[in-house]
């Protein structure tokens, strides 16, 4: 019996009955619950220090400002930058990586450079990559996963030459719940002399993060996957890419001087963060790393694994289950599919037993295409879960199948 790790008490929402029955929320990979602390970091903002950052000497000016800087210092201290002017406030992992491929990729690709990625990438780590090589005339080179999902090191070779300029990939597959091979994936991107960047919206939340230890030059994550509010991420850059890379959103803050004709530019983080952030959101975000660092993230590691390892073991017991990704070693996400029964259709049934799970192509339809499915539904597991969410979600299961059998 694996238990949750936090009092469930700390998430208001968890208390409330979904149809008549606990709600069993198993949709952490899509947006996770908000602990008390996070909710009243918020609240004590907006009710007593709310005011614009970095513009007035007023005192709930400087207020706001110093709890934004801390929250940028906690973030800082979190992944393990090298100082806070590395981290750029974002509206989450998206906007990050679009942000990159606008202000690095715009800057520094030409025509014939390559670019190289893997078909399990979410659409946030395909799309922009998509659109900086139709505008530069760079191609894009995909990584062949094995017939497990997962990726080795001589398909990464494979695609690799000395026109690489970027390599991007998921820490955590969003649908298969893969470990990558991070580390070993940027140690080659740098032989070849291309950066690596790093979608880390499933990994952070649920893993020690070093972008030191893990060679990224670039990584990306969203504050609302791991117990913050929406609307706010993180662009973490080493900061000799950051400052030769050209801002991609002018005005406001991030200026340091302006005449009629021209302008220059203000150091780090200013420079990419033009125009008012969401003051609250980075509050409220590092309230919520205050909340992880205190379960501890080896622990959360560690929960987050074996819940899903039990969850996929358990499904694939089941006569007419199909679970994508390999048994072990996962985290978070369990993606599956009942036979005959559409995605929705699970989803719909689980939902009248109050158990929250998530039906789709999870924007990811390349991978989607090489499992040869459409959709899968998907369970993803956090801190506050326990294997009595993982009984839930067997008793579900089983009662779609007598749902749709009748």
């Amino acid at each position: 019996m694996i238990p949750a790790l936090v009092d469930l008490g700390d998430f208001p929402i968890l208390g409330r009955p979904i149809n008549g029955h606990r709600l069993v929320y198993l949709d952490s990979a899509a947006t996770s619950q908000k602990p008390r602390s996070v909710i009243d970091s918020l609240i004590y903002y907006y009710e007593t220090t709310n005011a614009n950052v970095l513009r007035s000497v007023h005192t709930l000016a400087e207020e706001s400002t110093v709890a934004m800087e801390a929250a940028r210092a906690k973030i800082a201290q979190f992944i393990n930058a090298r100082g806070p002017e590395e981290v750029i406030f974002t509206r989450g992992t998206t906007e990050s990586l679009n942000t990159i491929a606008r202000a690095w990729g715009d800057k520094f690709l030409e025509t014939g450079d390559e670019i190289v990625l893997s078909p399990m990438e979410h659409h946030s780590n395909l799309i922009p990559w998509q659109q900086l090589a139709a505008r530069t005339g760079a191609r894009l080179r995909y990584i062949e996963l094995e017939p497990d999902g997962t990726i080795a090191l001589n398909q990464v070779q494979a695609q690799l030459s000395d026109r690489t300029r970027i390599v991007t990939l998921s820490a955590v597959s969003n649908v298969l719940g893969t470990f990558n091979p991070i580390r070993e994936v940027a140690d080659m991107a740098h032989q070849v002399g291309a950066i690596m960047v790093v979608d880390g919206a499933q990994s952070v939340p649920h893993l020690p993060t070093d972008v030191q230890a893990m060679g990224a030059d670039f990584l990306a994550f969203s504050g609302h996957k791991m117990l913050g509010p929406t609307g706010i991420g993180i662009l973490w850059g080493k900061s000799s890419l950051l400052d030769a890379a050209d801002p991609v959103v002018f005005g406001g803050e991030m200026i340091a001087y302006v005449d009629r004709e021209s302008a220059t530019w203000a150091e780090l983080p200013a420079k990419f963060e033009g125009g008012t952030p969401h003051i609250a959101g980075a509050i409220g975000l590092g309230a919520a790393v205050d909340y992880l660092q205190k379960v501890g993230m080896s622990r959360i590691a560690l929960h987050s694994q074996q819940l899903a390892e039990e969850a996929y073991r358990r499904l694939a017991a089941i006569e007419g289950i199909t679970v994508y990704g390999p048994p072990a070693p996962r985290t978070s996400v369990v993606a599956f599919n009942v036979t005959g029964i559409h995605p929705h259709d699970v989803a719909q049934v689980f939902d009248s037993r109050g158990v929250a799970i998530r039906a789709g192509h999870h924007c990811a339809q390349p991978l989607m295409h090489l499992l040869d499915v459409g959709a899968t539904a998907r369970a993803s597991f956090y801190l506050y879960n326990s294997s009595r969410d993982v009984d839930a979600l067997i008793e579900a299961t089983e009662e779609t199948k007598r749902y749709f059998t009748r």
